[in-house]
């Protein structure tokens, strides 16, 4: 699933393409099993995109008459401008003749149109914790948190409590510069603050390479993160930790694959 680096990337590309930009007509492909995925797309014709945020990995547009329009990628969504195929779900016809669509293959991703504000259809977004690069994100709250939770420190970091965006590739990467074992449930104030540094400077870094592509996740001009040479940790099982050069080993955390360091990372 594309994390906060991957959706800002995103998000960088899109704004300048839509703020400004009136919707003129919308199409969507809704299926039974899955009512959810769309939500009050209805709504958007005739409304004006204001620009294009983020949070965690939402992308939130705010529309005018007090709207937003907020859009999740999921597993393999992705959007092109003036694309037509298989996998195209949603689209939205703008008001200088181009139209932006939304492609899913598995159709995890969401579409919804709510109140500004207001996420009670979406409670993930609702619960989430601070955005990672910004002043809310705490260090003493930071440092707080992870005395109180009883959960292993992975497990906690992907449920967006403590911080917003934080995913299975980047957790793995934190938790490897800061030195701190990811089933580890006791992390003291001085491996947190640690882990709060390594967060930043690894979402940081992925941002500006756009982003990690394996397989599915390419931005808005078809082209692919640059940043999936540069892990040191995530799917590196069995290769040489490039610390103390022991062998990386994977287990399996909270139904997550995990790969760390059994030398370096201690509990």
């Amino acid at each position: 699933m594309p994390e906060l680096p991957e959706v800002e990337s995103v998000r960088r590309q899109l704004d300048p393409e839509l703020s400004g930009r009136t919707i003129t007509d919308a199409w969507w492909d809704p299926i039974p099993t899955l009512p959810r995925q769309f939500h009050q797309v209805g709504l958007l014709p005739g409304r004006k995109i204001q620009g294009v945020g983020r949070k965690g990995k939402f992308l939130i547009a705010p529309l005018d008459q007090g709207l937003e329009l907020i859009l999740h990628l999921g597993m393999t969504g992705a959007f092109r401008f003036d694309r037509d195929d298989d996998w195209v779900r949603a689209r939205l016809w703008l008001d200088d003749g181009r139209t932006l669509v939304f492609r899913d293959a598995r159709r995890f991703g969401r579409i919804a149109v709510v109140e500004a504000g207001d996420y009670g259809s979406l409670p993930t977004l609702a619960a989430l914790g601070p955005e990672p690069l910004s002043e809310e994100f705490d260090l003493r709250r930071f440092v707080a948190d992870l005395g109180r939770t009883r959960s292993a420190v992975k497990p906690y970091l992907l449920s967006q409590r403590p911080v917003a965006g934080v995913g299975n590739i980047y957790a793995d990467e934190a938790l490897w510069t800061a030195r701190i074992h990811p089933a580890s449930r006791r992390v003291g104030p001085t491996r947190a603050a640690a882990l709060h540094t390594a967060i930043r400077d690894v979402l940081s870094a992925a941002i500006e390479r756009e982003g990690t592509t394996f397989r599915d996740f390419q931005m808005v001009n078809g082209e692919s993160g640059r940043n999936a040479s540069f892990l040191v940790a995530y799917g590196q099982e069995g290769r040489p930790c490039p610390r103390c050069t022991t062998a990386l080993r994977r287990m399996v955390l909270g139904g997550r694959g995990t790969t760390y360091c059994p030398r370096c990372q201690r509990p």
